[in-house]
């Protein structure tokens, strides 16, 4: 994969399994954290799609699919609280570091975890069937901040990828932005992250690369957008 193994927390030789590897920590400094007080930062290496609200996912994705919020999150009230707001999905693949972090701090509650399949989440399926992003596994945890509402964030299982390892704080604990929240177990998987609206302006390299139709590749810790208040 022309890895730095020099990022490893442990080195290389200590990996009994390829899984070992998949799921290997990282020294803290090689992933910094934008400690600006007003920066949502990226859960996730991968590759990003950033929404300025979920209309633009179905555009993205193919005319005729609608994405659905209420099944996505198996709740009418909290797909209410999202309806109109900003997300970003990052997709991670094989190659990537495979720890979860949370993007912003506050107080959780979850995860709850919802059963489904296991399809897979490249953009090349989802343009085939979007409805795999609310058909698979998964599992959501929502963030209380201290001013700026809530934020939803839904780790996604893929093909081979059934488990999610958290390692974070437990449900009504208090979190970090940037603080480690988990890891996905071997595969390809995802991560999405749902703002209440007009709470976030993504970061406008994001919003341009998806009006490209691509998906902007970014590191854990790094700025996806800014709080509006």
């Amino acid at each position: 994969y022309g890895l730095d193994a020099a990022e490893f927390l442990e080195p290389a030789s200590s990996f009994r399994t390829f899984n070992e590897f998949f799921f290997r920590r990282l020294r803290p400094d090689v992933r910094p954290v934008d400690s600006a007080a007003e920066a949502v930062v990226f859960p996730a290496d991968g590759r990003h799609l950033g929404f300025e609200s979920l209309s633009a996912a179905e555009a993205f994705f193919a005319k005729g699919q609608r994405f659905d919020l209420g099944a996505f999150v198996a709740d009418a009230a909290l797909a209410r609280r999202y309806a109109g707001g900003a997300a970003v999905f990052s997709r991670l693949c094989p190659v990537d570091y495979h720890r979860f972090h949370y993007p912003v701090a506050g107080k959780v509650t979850g995860p709850q975890r919802i059963e489904g399949v296991l399809g897979s989440v490249n953009p090349i399926a989802l343009r085939r069937r979007l409805a795999f992003l609310w058909e698979n596994r998964r599992w959501l945890t929502e963030i209380q901040t201290e001013r700026n509402g809530r934020v939803l964030m839904v780790e996604i299982g893929a093909t081979n990828v059934g488990s999610v390892v958290y390692t974070g704080a437990p449900s009504g604990g208090g979190v970090m932005k940037g603080a480690e929240k988990g890891y996905f177990r071997f595969g390809g998987s995802a991560v999405m992250t749902l703002f209440e609206p007009g709470r976030v302006k993504l970061s406008e390299d994001l919003v341009a690369a998806r009006a490209e139709g691509l998906e902007l590749y970014a590191k854990v810790g790094e700025r996806m957008g800014c709080w509006t208040a």
